[in-house]
């Protein structure tokens, strides 16, 4: 009797038993990138601050920002 018990408990699952503990985790996994990637805060930043940083770096002369910064309070 406890052999069949034994045999039940081994090979009673099929070859699918398995892989459920590695389903699970890869549930989690998924999980957790999902509403990692949904509630990630990432700061937007406005298009003079942008304009401002390309200025700064020597990127754009001054007439080239003031003539950027123009077109975007215009719009």
């Amino acid at each position: 009797m406890m052999e069949t018990i034994l045999a039940t408990m081994r090979y009673g699952g099929g070859f699918w038993f398995p892989l459920i503990p590695l389903l699970f985790f890869l549930f989690w996994v998924g999980v957790a990138v999902f509403f990692g990637r949904r509630f990630r805060h990432t700061p937007r930043r406005s298009g003079e601050e942008v304009l401002a940083e390309r200025y700064a770096r020597g990127e754009i002369t001054e007439d080239e920002y003031r003539e950027r910064l123009e077109v975007l309070r215009t719009k």
